[in-house]
């Protein structure tokens, strides 16, 4: 298969199943998605329905059992572990839900490191330029240990934003916040997005940050059961138990 050149990022078939005792597991069951260039995704779920997964896959953090993704019509599925890390340095940004900091570095060295692997011309300009932008510049010195939830989330959507990613991926970027501090995060994420045109794609539990994306993506058991664009009726139904949704737990 080939890439539709008007879609960004593409998804095609998508299945990611693993081993469980004597069984298969499936994660994901033929996942098939278009996101365009500038969109902001909600992707929503309950536990178990291989949100997170999905994401890791577009950010070639896993490989899929079967199916395809081509972002910006480069096929990450197929690509070689070199060609992947230079991807999420150039092309993807990610920020997890635990952030994921370097314990041992400071908030300002955290966001530095993706811009010193880059060979960025000026990083120590561009880090110091993100931490305002957060709200951090009086706080690039300290430890992620020394830093509040809110804080550590907000270094960790710098470092993510640091090279400018054309698609940034976020997981449950406000779960582990206060609902306040989680508004200014989707705030902060949301005038990223307007400034330089990113895609962004959130995994969420969260309404809220649902009613501020463009469009919402519902899964279910591996499957896309409702896709809905605001201010539009959903374009798929709802497919409840009754239909042979019987997969086993996801993750």
């Amino acid at each position: 298969m080939t890439a539709n050149s008007s879609a960004y990022l593409q998804i095609k078939q998508l299945t990611q199943r693993l081993p469980s005792g004597d069984r298969q597991l499936t994660i994901l069951d033929h996942i098939d998605l278009d996101i365009a260039a500038g969109e902001m995704v909600a992707i929503l779920g309950p536990s178990g329905s291989g949100k997170s997964t999905l994401l890791a896959l577009m950010a070639g953090l896993d490989r899929p059992t079967s199916g395809e993704i081509f972002l910006d019509g480069a096929p990450v599925h197929s690509m070689s572990e070199d060609e992947l890390a230079l991807l999420r340095r150039t092309k993807v940004g990610f920020v997890f839900q635990s952030f994921q900091l370097l314990a041992h570095q400071t908030a300002r060295e955290n966001v530095l490191l993706p811009l010193e692997l880059a060979g960025h011309d000026d990083p120590t300009a561009r880090a110091d330029e993100l931490l305002r932008a957060v709200g951090l510049e009086d706080r690039g010195h300290h430890y992620p240990a020394q830093l509040s939830g809110g804080e550590q989330q907000r270094v960790a959507l710098a470092r993510a934003y640091a090279n400018r990613p054309p698609l940034l991926l976020a997981d449950e970027p406000t779960g582990n916040l206060d609902s306040q501090t989680g508004q200014k995060i989707l705030q902060l994420l949301d005038d990223m997005r307007r400034q330089d045109g990113t895609t962004l794609v959130l995994v969420t539990h969260d309404t809220q940050v649902a009613a501020l994306a463009d469009r919402a993506i519902h899964l279910r058991d591996g499957r896309v059961v409702r896709d809905e664009r605001r201010g539009q009726a959903s374009s798929s139904e709802v497919v409840d138990a009754a239909v042979g949704l019987g997969s086993p737990v996801q993750r």
